[in-house]
């Protein structure tokens, strides 16, 4: 039934990964924690009834560039198809701006908020979009910083430690003075 949400864990330097996927679009990405079943269990909690399957040749070379992009090669993630259901329809501006963003390149919540013409105090809002992203690492929001370019939080494995981490891949430093934790 090629309209039932499959999905598959797959093994990164940085741990054990999964991505999700409905019909040939990606639904969800987890990004590597360190135990198998704490990432299965994570992905399942979105997809009840999922079944782990061979992914198609679209979602494999997501898989494959993935893997490379934790070995720390310049990978970018434009073209793979997502289907992010109906959110809010800011959270699916600020995904589709964020998106863009390219290896390397960072921008600020209060940068995105201005960028697609709302209010500073949505920079917020970008902050819970970027908490609820779907499919981080394809929407890159370890790329969005806190104020003053401080790392800010993040919901994935290993929290604003795993953040820094995916910076530091893409060469963008993050000493210190950066890891603060306020937005």
């Amino acid at each position: 039934m090629a309209d039932q949400s499959q999905y598959q864990l797959f093994e990164t330097a940085a741990g054990i990964a999964a991505i999700g996927w409905t019909g040939g679009d990606i639904t969800r990405f987890r990004l590597p924690a360190p135990a198998t079943p704490e990432t299965e269990r994570a992905i399942l909690s979105h997809f009840p009834g999922a079944k782990r399957a061979e992914p198609p040749a679209t979602i494999a070379a997501v898989i494959a560039a993935a893997i490379r992009y934790f070995e720390g090669e310049r990978v970018e993630f434009f073209e793979a198809p997502v289907a992010l259901g109906e959110p809010p329809p800011f959270f699916a501006q600020v995904y589709d701006h964020v998106r863009t963003l390219g290896w390397g390149e960072t921008t600020t919540y209060g940068a995105v908020a201005r960028a697609l013409d709302a209010r500073p105090e949505h920079a917020r809002a970008v902050g819970q979009a970027m908490a609820t992203n779907p499919v981080p690492l394809i929407i890159p929001c370890h790329r969005v910083l806190a104020a003053g370019g401080a790392i800010g939080g993040f919901s994935a494995p290993g929290g604003s430690q795993s953040k820094a981490r995916m910076l530091e891949l893409e060469g963008v430093a993050t000493g210190p003075a950066q890891r603060r934790f306020d937005f």
